[in-house]
């Protein structure tokens, strides 16, 4: 007879390899956490452009940006795939050299073309790994904040975008409107509500306490994390520790966890009302969401009546960036480009 507990191991040990092979299918994959040595790492960054900013408003040294008398947009791309859209952003910022800088914060496992966009080649920043509806992304967009903060004083506004973003109008356009007469007041193009029906399921999801005292319910705030912040405004989101500690506690309810879209609407809401619009510059259509996705647009859509429609807004400012599109849509969007998009 066989002895029962050597009987036992011997399966036990010939189930190790099964188990490695359909543990993923069994076990859903966890957030990706934010480790000690990335949250010591971020910490040494937002100091560095904390003081920085104090001194002089951005060091005497600038590594990415240049030199120029005139105020710049930074702008912040966020991505976990390859920028399938540069060739458009290529000729949206052409001719426009020294009014703009522009930071990439792309996954480490992405996969970026190395013949991507003429204006994004040396841009990248030293970047950790990012995941849908967790703290990460609000890392990866502080850090791109900080790193711009460090890198040249005269950026001057924050416009966070995604791959999947496209420019609604030209450059001319935007930067006119962002520090001409259009927007005289130098304030924040953030979104920020407070009645939306899922909020309380939200603001519970690490524990009907867990934010508490510092984020009391009536102060939880949502918003699109596609934005555009002053430069005052950068620097409070660097700064901050005390709601940080809140929002990047992990979630019980992870179906109601979407962190990067309440922290910068709740802590700017609750720092500095008045200096925020209320509103976003980036236009999401999410009537036809699927999976907590917005819609996505494909090649067949495209045409002038799309950009003019997307341009449109419930109030006097017209929206100047989109998103969902697809990366085939490339090709349509080059076609209209000149006569349409950036023709205004």
């Amino acid at each position: 007879m066989f002895n029962t507990p050597f009987v036992i191991s011997f399966a036990l040990l010939l189930s190790f390899p099964l188990l490695f092979l359909f543990a993923p299918q069994i076990f859903p994959p966890k957030h990706v956490e934010i480790s000690i040595p990335d949250e010591l790492d971020d910490l040494a960054l937002f100091r560095r452009a904390t003081l920085a900013s104090i001194d002089g408003g951005g060091g005497a040294i600038s590594r990415l940006g240049t030199t120029n008398p005139r105020m710049k947009i930074a702008f912040l791309f966020l991505t976990n795939t390859d920028l399938h859209f540069a060739p458009l952003w290529d000729r949206f910022f052409a001719n426009h050299d020294g009014l703009f800088n522009i930071y990439i914060h792309a996954d480490p496992s992405s996969k970026i073309s190395p013949n991507g966009g003429r204006v994004f080649k040396g841009r990248f920043i030293a970047a950790k790994r990012t995941q849908r509806a967790s703290p990460t992304l609000i890392s990866a967009a502080r850090r791109l904040m900080a790193t711009a903060l460090l890198d040249d004083p005269l950026n001057s506004y924050f416009a966070l975008v995604s791959q999947h973003c496209i420019p609604l109008h030209s450059f001319k356009f935007i930067y006119n409107s962002l520090f001409g007469s259009q927007f005289p007041e130098y304030r924040s193009f953030i979104q920020i509500l407070s009645n939306e029906s899922y909020m309380w399921d939200r603001y519970t999801a690490r524990g009907e306490s867990a934010m508490l005292p510092e984020v009391p319910f009536d102060r939880f705030r949502f918003g699109s994390q596609f934005f555009v912040l002053t430069r005052r405004h950068a620097l409070v989101v660097i700064r901050d520790r005390r709601l940080w500690r809140k929002f990047r506690m992990p979630c019980l309810n992870e179906d109601s966890c979407y962190p990067e879209e309440h922290y910068f609407p709740t802590l700017l809401s609750m720092e500095d009302p008045e200096g925020c619009t209320q509103y976003t510059l980036t236009r999401v259509n999410w009537t036809e969401s699927v999976d907590g996705h917005p819609r996505t647009y494909f090649p067949a859509e495209i045409s002038p009546e799309l950009i003019y429609k997307l341009r449109e807004s419930n109030s006097t400012y017209s929206h100047m960036f989109a998103r969902k599109f697809s990366p085939d849509c490339l090709k349509p969007l080059m076609d209209i480009a000149d006569k349409v998009i950036f023709r205004d």
